[in-house]
């Protein structure tokens, strides 16, 4: 389906008067979105937003009755009109004529066009316990396609020598190498997002979009996305898009007429910016200048901070949402700076993007290491206020700093491997633990290799948890190499090229070629158990039961009802230097009446009525024979 940016006005002199040819002259339609839309949605609601020159001075109307104008809002800004339709159920798909009068006369004619909908979303097939998420951030990836890096339209052009500078990674690049990611065990791809991003600087991050309906050039086009979701679901492999709402970049179109005197928080004002204290909203002593404050502040000057209680901005961001979902086929969504954002919003949209997908599943970013502000968010959850969301998911902050502290601190009655114990113990905060998405690191924090010291064991025994443990793990993009940022935090640095997806790169780990022994072993472990992981039922449906550590040793498992069938799993974390050995029949809330079990990294048997030994500082996962 090609959509073209900007849908340029329709007429012909032979249908309209010689009045109407002179008015005519003055109107211009420069941006009409949402792009299109779909017949049969749970909603029959759908309001246009018109941007051109004098466009609030028309009266807009479809041709046929199954589209009917229901409502009619100019902006403060002379040039945005908006139009709430009603959709007929009778209303198939084709392209519809919109015409625009001038009191009586027929000004401005175009088309605008309704699809059918996805018979079988991807949506229905969301991401789940039983998937593990490739996070990659696209412009250091792989570049597919040379000729797209530098854009006469875009301002920032190809400099792979700046750490903060576009690189040159796109869409295609991506595609090239779908078959790695499915081999290696994953089965999803969250990418940063991709859409327009025309900042002079620091653009190939994403967050910072310039036109909400169109992927960035330098990534490639919206039919290359849409490829991308295709593709990607032929190997295996779900898309998740990853979505801003609070936040717009300061060189969007709208920043040259705004639609409305409110559509950004301080807008009239010098730059006001967040404070970052999300608490305030949880607060029962804070004012209502701090929550304001922290909500409505911008992030950066050039973040210009959307107001969500503006209905037609809230209306936009749903519907924006929306139409990605189904114009790619998206299997769910990952949300930025989830908190920020208005909370009847967020009620709102997620509520609004459940009614069309019931089974899509979303992630919010609540970026706090306290449990008890991070379950808030879930659906299902009761707060003291009586907020309610209906988002699925959230990024388990918590327990990704809980997990870096049980490798890195020593132990002691509350430190170390009690650390992480206490971070799980406290699900009873969340209405979904098993939910959560887990993650050793991602794209705004160091590297899991440099937050462990470039420890190799350590390392292994961070991502056999992660994917171990409950929750939906998520795993940062250069991670199953040890990728590290030693003596940095910056960003840039932390989002290195991947090697091999430049024709140039000495290295290549797609095909293992020049790698070090280091990364060969972290590779093929990592390979390892994300492929055995692919088919335990336990660890995508099963119990988790722990025993509280004691002395460097923490064991759980991940237990099926006998409903299911299907291996248990026992993991037993060795934290100490030497090896140790235990008797599994003093776990017997795990071992239960299983006699034998099976490593499933070396694949040596054991029987669970006879001692074993584990190595130290090593993590061993058995599957248990029932």
């Amino acid at each position: 389906m090609k959509i073209s940016k900007t849908l340029f006005s329709l007429f012909t002199a032979a249908s309209l008067t010689c009045s109407a040819i002179s008015q005519a002259q003055q109107y211009q339609i420069q941006h009409l979105e949402p792009l299109s839309w779909w017949t049969k949605m749970a909603s029959n609601k759908l309001q246009l937003m018109v941007h051109g020159n004098n466009i609030a001075q028309l009266t807009p109307k479809f041709t046929t009755p199954a589209i009917k104008v229901v409502g009619v809002h100019p902006g403060d800004s002379a040039n945005y009109l908006f139009i709430d339709l009603e959709l007929a159920t009778s209303l198939t798909p084709g392209s519809y004529t919109l015409d625009f009068y001038h009191k009586k006369d027929k000004v401005l004619s175009t088309q605008y066009r309704f699809n059918a909908r996805n018979t079988h979303s991807a949506a229905d097939q969301s991401f789940s316990p039983k998937d593990v998420i490739y996070l990659i951030t696209p412009d250091r990836f792989a570049n597919g396609d040379p000729s797209n890096d530098n854009q006469p339209t875009l301002s920032e052009g190809l400099n792979r020598s700046a750490k903060g500078g576009r690189h040159g990674g796109d869409i295609q690049g991506m595609i090239n190498h779908l078959d790695y990611i499915a081999a290696m065990g994953f089965t999803q791809i969250w990418p940063n997002p991709m859409v327009e991003n025309n900042q002079p600087n620091h653009s190939y991050h994403g967050y910072s979009a310039t036109d909400f309906y169109q992927i960035d050039a330098r990534f490639g086009t919206n039919e290359l996305y849409q490829q991308l979701s295709e593709k990607a679901q032929q190997k295996g492999l779900g898309l998740i898009k990853d979505v801003v709402l609070n936040h717009i970049g300061s060189q969007h179109w709208w920043m040259q007429d705004l639609p409305m005197k409110d559509w950004l928080n301080f807008q009239a004002q010098s730059f006001t910016g967040t404070h970052h204290k999300r608490e305030s909203l949880h607060d029962p002593y804070a004012t209502e200048y701090d929550k304001t404050q922290f909500s409505d502040g911008w992030f950066v000057p050039s973040m210009p901070d959307l107001n969500q209680r503006n209905p037609f901005v809230s209306t936009y961001l749903i519907q924006n949402t929306l139409w990605w979902i189904e114009y790619a086929n998206l299997t769910g969504l990952r949300v930025d700076t989830f908190s920020y954002s208005d909370r009847k919003f967020l009620t709102r949209w997620t509520q609004a993007i459940s009614r069309e997908y019931p089974n899509i599943n979303i992630v919010g970013e609540e970026w706090t290491t306290n449990p008890a502000i991070v379950s808030y968010w879930q659906r299902g959850k009761i707060n003291q206020d009586g907020y309610q969301t209906d988002l699925p998911s959230l990024m388990d902050f918590p327990l990704q700093q809980a997990l870096v502290n049980a490798l890195t601190k020593a132990e002691s009655w509350n430190t170390g491997l009690n650390q992480l114990y206490q971070s799980l113990a406290n699900d009873f905060l969340y209405p979904d633990p098993g939910n959560l998405v887990t993650f050793t690191d991602n794209h705004d924090m160091s590297r899991i290799f440099t937050q462990l010291n470039q420890d190799v064991a350590r390392y292994k025994m961070a991502m056999s948890i992660l994917l171990t443990t409950r929750g939906i793990p998520q795993v940062f993009y250069g991670t199953e190499i040890a990728m590290a940022n030693p003596g940095t935090d910056d960003h840039g640095i932390i989002r290195s090229d991947f090697p091999g997806g430049w024709s140039t790169d000495i290295s290549n780990a797609f095909n293992e070629t020049n790698l070090s022994t280091q990364q060969t072993e972290v590779l093929n472990f990592t390979k390892t158990l994300l492929n055995w992981r692919k088919s335990a039922t336990a660890i995508h449906q099963g119990k988790l039961v722990h025993y509280a550590p004691n002395n460097g040793l923490y064991v759980y498992g991940r237990l099926l009802p006998l409903s299911i069938s299907g291996n248990n799993v026992m993991v037993i974390v060795n934290k100490n230097q030497k090896q140790i050995t235990l008797n599994p029949n003093d776990y017997p809330a795990i071992t239960g009446q299983s006699t034998k079990a099976t490593n499933i990294i070396t694949e040596h048997d054991y029987a669970l009525t006879k001692e074993i030994s584990v190595q130290g500082h090593s993590v061993m996962i058995l599957e248990l024979k029932r």
